[in-house]
Order: C-alpha cells, then structure tokens, then sequence
C-alpha cells in the first residue's frame, strides 16, 4: 500500500485519467474529490463489497437453475 500526506486543495493522479484531491478536513473526517472518466465505477468500499455480494448470490442462483434445468432433460 502506498501512504501519501496531502493537505486540503492538494490532489494526487492515478494514472493519466484519474485525480484525487483532498476537498476539506474536519476532526477524523476527509472530503475527497475523485475526478475519473464515466466509465470507471467509483464506489464507497462498503457499497462495493455490497454489490459483489448481491453478484455473487446472482451467480450462485443461475447456476443452481441451469443445475435443475440440466437434470429435467431427458
């Protein structure tokens, strides 16, 4: 992991397409400002393991459905 020290109005880049700049700092909180091309997702880590989790369950269900489908085939 990298660790970085950025103050507010500060930023970092992630490549050429990507910025992340420290918009405020109050207690134990940061509000950061991602700027990112449309077509990159940018989840809070809670929402995105959320998601994997409901895309995993997905999964599991078609494959139990192709699993019942296969065994009603003659």
């Amino acid at each position: 992991m990298l660790v970085l020290t950025r103050k507010t109005g500060e930023a970092i880049k992630i490549g050429d397409d990507i910025e992340i700049s420290v918009i405020s700092i109050s207690g134990d909180q940061v509000k950061i400002g991602i700027n990112a091309p449309k077509h990159i997702d940018i989840h809070r880590k809670e929402i995105y393991l959320s998601i994997q989790e409901e895309n995993n369950k997905a999964a599991d269900v078609s494959l139990s459905l192709l699993s019942q489908l296969r065994n009603r085939l003659p």
